[in-house]
C-alpha cells in the first residue's frame, strides 16, 4: 500500500476498532556493539517509559531470496526510511504495566508476551503512545494506521527485514545455520518453551531475538505474490487479504522457519491458526525524532549486496 494508512480487516470484512479489540483497551545516543561492515552503525535509545530501541539507518536493501520459498521471489531492491524499533520483543512485563491482561502461555516478567492477536498487538501500541504522549498511530473507530503519526505501531514487513538483516545479503549473514543457536531460540534449543529476552547474542544493529523465541507480527496483510508488484519505496503491503504477515520463526520453529526471509502469513484473530498462538508476539517500532535522525546517517548504496 502507498497510502498512509493500511487498514486491518480481519476474515476479509471491515471491523470498527472496538470490534476488534480496542475498546478492551529523548533520550541519548549509544553505538550498538558490532555494527556490519557495510551499514552505518545502529544508535540505542531509552524512551519515557523505558524501553530500549534501536534508531536504525535508512537505506536501500534487497528483500526477498532467489534460494527461499516461492514467495520470497522474486528479490526486489527497496528503500526504507530511518525509523526506530524496540531491542527486544515486546515482554510480559512490559505488557502487563499498561494494565492489559497477561495470556501468555509460559508465563514470566522478562519473557515475550505470546497468545497475542494482531488486534491485540494493535491495541498495545496505542496504549504506549498515551503513556508517552504521542499521537497513537491506530485509529479507534476504523482501526487504520496512520503512519505519518508520531506513535507506536507494527513494522511493516520491509521495515522487519531490513532491520533483522542488519545490513547483510539475503543468504549469507550473521544467522548463518551454524551460528543460529548463538543468536536465537528454535526447536533444536529451546526445549518447548519461550525464554527471557536479550539470552543471545543481538545481531549487528543490536536487536535481539529478531529469529527464534516468539513469531512476530507485521503491520502488512500476506500476499504470496506481493513481491512482484511491491513499490521499492517503503512498501506496505497489500491492501486486501485475510492474512497478516509473521517474520522471524519461533521456539518451536525449524532452522528453515529462522530465516529473515522466511515469510508467513496467519489469521490476525488466530481462527484457524495454523501458527501455535503461544509463538505469537510482536516488538513495536515508530518514526525518529528530528533528534534521534541526527544519531545517525543512511545506508549507503554500496550497503546492498
Amino acid at each position: 500500500m502507498s497510502g498512509a494508512h493500511a487498514r486491518f480487516i480481519p476474515g476479509g470484512a471491515h471491523l470498527p476498532l472496538a470490534a476488534a479489540a480496542f475498546a478492551l483497551l529523548a533520550a541519548s545516543c549509544q553505538k550498538a556493539d558490532n555494527p556490519p561492515a557495510a551499514a552505518a552503525a545502529a544508535k540505542t535509545i531509552t524512551t519515557k517509559s523505558g524501553a530500549s530501541m534501536a534508531v536504525i539507518p535508512a537505506g536501500w536493501f534487497e528483500m526477498g531470496s532467489a534460494a527461499g520459498q516461492r514467495d520470497e521471489a522474486p528479490v526486489h531492491k527497496v528503500w526504507i526510511d530511518a525509523l526506530v524499533m524496540d531491542t527486544c520483543e515486546v515482554t510480559q512485563d512490559q505488557y502487563q504495566a499498561l494494565a492489559v491482561v497477561n495470556p501468555s502461555h509460559f508465563k514470566a516478567p522478562d519473557r515475550p508476551i505470546e497468545q497475542i492477536s494482531w488486534a491485540k498487538a494493535a491495541v498495545y501500541c496505542n496504549k504506549r503512545s498515551a503513556d508517552e504522549g504521542i499521537e497513537p498511530c491506530y485509529d479507534e473507530e476504523t482501526a487504520l494506521c496512520n503512519f505519518e503519526a508520531g506513535g507506536y505501531r507494527l513494522p511493516t514487513e520491509a521495515e522487519w527485514e531490513y532491520a533483522c538483516r542488519a545490513g547483510a545479503g539475503p543468504d549469507a549473514g550473521w544467522w548463518r545455520e551454524g551460528q543460529l543457536k548463538d543468536f536465537a531460540w528454535f526447536g533444536e534449543n529451546a526445549a518447548k518453551t519461550t525464554h527471557s529476552v536479550r539470552q543471545k547474542k543481538p545481531n549487528p544493529w543490536g536487536l535481539y531475538d529478531m529469529l527464534g523465541n516468539v513469531a512476530e507480527w507485521c503491520n502488512d496483510r500476506y500476499d504470496a505474490g506481493y513481491y512482484k508488484i511491491s513499490p521499492d519505496r517503503n512498501p506496505r503491503g497489500p491492501d486486501k487479504g485475510k492474512l497478516y504477515v509473521l517474520r522471524g520463526g519461533a521456539w518451536n520453529s525449524k532452522v528453515e522457519g529462522c530465516r529473515p526471509t522466511y515469510r508467513i502469513g496467519e489469521n490476525p484473530g488466530f481462527q484457524d491458526a495454523c501458527f501455535a498462538r503461544d509463538a505469537i508476539g510482536f516488538r513495536c517500532v515508530r518514526k525518529p525524532s528530528a533528534a534521534e535522525v541526527d544519531c545517525v546517517v543512511a545506508q549507503p548504496p554500496s550497503a546492498v549486496h
